[in-house]
């Protein structure tokens, strides 16, 4: 089950410079996992097993948009500042987006954030 990134219209021309077009810009779930992709800079998949917990979260203005890290183990996949939602997991893991970061965290707006956690919730992934 695939849901797509929301982009902000007005973010949307920086955002394909780097390959975030609407095909390449989702989250999905497909077995037991789940598959992050947001242009060509970001691609990863998780265990559904890996996840601690799910839910809605704000995503600060000064945050920015596009592909967004804090160095501290957050990763954002953020085209719009709403509908923000934040998947936490068990261990960290290092990603790749231009060097290694940390991610224990992955934000990412999505067109429909319920829908999503819904679906995780029904996969068997703890929400909050």
């Amino acid at each position: 089950m695939r849901f797509p990134i929301r982009r902000t219209f007005w973010a949307v021309p920086l955002l394909l410079l780097f390959g975030a077009t609407a095909g390449r810009s989702y989250v999905e779930l497909t077995g037991d996992r789940l598959v992050a992709r947001f242009g060509w800079l970001a691609h990863y998949t998780f265990p559904l097993a890996g996840i601690e917990s799910a839910g809605r979260r704000s995503w600060p203005l000064i945050g920015g948009l596009g592909w967004r890290t804090t160095f501290l183990g957050t990763i954002g996949l953020i085209g719009s500042y709403r509908n923000v939602v934040e998947v936490r997991f068990k261990r960290r893991r290092w990603l790749w987006m231009l060097l290694p970061l940390p991610c224990n965290r992955l934000a990412v707006s999505l067109k429909d954030p319920g829908a999503f956690l819904d679906a995780l919730a029904k996969a068997g992934a703890p929400t909050r």
